[in-house]
């Protein structure tokens, strides 16, 4: 029988909330360098909410019209027990209340993981990298083996799941690559999904000079390949086209060179329980007092309106060359890549 649905959230604009991305934790084995700073000071544990509590507020949006969970980071699969939230999780795909359960990962632990996925309804996962040259990988994510990594694609896919590569484009490290990245991808049946750099965190020297607007990239593919604007969709902001010459669609999420809010259906929940309901804008709820202070979801659902009811029209990112200052202070794995 499918849980009691409530009144679903819907934000000042019109825009039903349909999908929740979950940060479980904001520790990675990686420190991509247009994510993490070198010396990140993580969370102490016991701000973390625990996997009951991530669970209790993921299924109060469940119950408020929310249709698909994304887990993330950091790295979601270091938090340690964390199939257990996957399996608890799972109930709501059983039930039919919830349409899609998948996580965005490094891939650093899929191997391990990957069957067990797969058996809690885990069907599609997202997988972050950007380039398949090991000196380069490593470079990039300060300690990555990408070895390690394309094992745990290889497992996510031997286990029945359907692989997308999401790739940062990042000009002078792997401008040169993406056509590679792209070929590689289609033949073994996975779609690619490039990003733009956002300027989120701490900016280090020559990371403004890193962005790579995804027009010019789009613009020298199409030089080479049929590009067909494909109405695909997985419930986020990439927007795809299907290259005629493989058969792959290639995705495009470009949060500066053509804002995507307009029909932005997604909030984003930090491991600590604070809620941001636009990643790119610092205004957040705190969902933790919340779940506890009281046994009951009346306060929960309470500032989960509220929180909505803030939710902005769009995001302010901007690249400040200027002043080589970030638009949004905090860094991408707080909220989840």
């Amino acid at each position: 029988m499918k849980p009691l649905m409530r009144a679903p959230l819907v934000d000042p604009f019109g825009r039903a909330i349909s999908y929740l991305r979950i940060s479980v934790t904001d520790r990675c084995d990686f420190r991509c360098v247009y994510c993490m700073s070198e010396t990140m000071q993580f969370l102490p544990r016991k701000e973390l909410l625990t996997l009951e509590e991530l669970d209790r507020i993921a299924s109060a949006f469940v119950a408020r019209g929310t249709r698909k969970l994304r887990l993330t980071g950091g790295e979601p699969l270091v938090r340690r027990d964390i199939m257990q939230l996957f399996r608890s999780l799972s109930r709501h795909l059983a039930s039919g209340a919830l349409e899609e359960l998948t996580l965005t990962t490094n891939g650093s632990l899929l191997s391990k993981y990957a069957r067990e996925l797969a058996d809690y309804g885990v069907r599609r996962i997202n997988v972050s990298l950007d380039t398949l040259d090991p000196d380069k990988f490593r470079e990039i994510t300060r300690r990555g083996d990408l070895k390690v990594v394309l094992d745990g694609i290889a497992a996510a896919r031997k286990a029945g799941m359907r692989v997308k590569i999401n790739a940062v484009a990042l000009k002078g490290v792997n401008d040169d690559e993406i056509e590679q990245l792209m070929l590689w991808s289609h033949d073994l049946g996975m779609d690619l999904t490039l990003i733009e750099v956002m300027p989120m965190g701490e900016i280090e020297a020559g990371r403004i000079d890193q962005y790579l607007p995804l027009s010019v990239v789009r613009g020298r593919l199409m030089d080479k390949y049929t590009l067909i604007d494909d109405p695909y969709r997985t419930g986020g902001p990439a927007r795809y086209v299907r290259v005629k010459e493989t058969g792959g669609l290639v995705g495009f999420i470009t949060p500066l060179t053509h804002n995507f809010c307009e029909s932005c259906n997604r909030v984003r929940l930090t491991c600590t329980g604070t809620l941001y309901m636009c990643l790119g804008q610092e205004d957040a709820a705190d969902l933790r007092a919340a779940v506890r202070g009281s046994k009951d979801d009346a306060a929960l659902f309470r500032a989960m309106d509220e929180a909505i009811a803030r939710k902005p029209k769009g995001h302010d990112f901007v690249i400040d060359r200027r002043h080589s200052r970030p638009a949004v202070g905090r860094h991408m794995s707080v909220t989840g890549g």
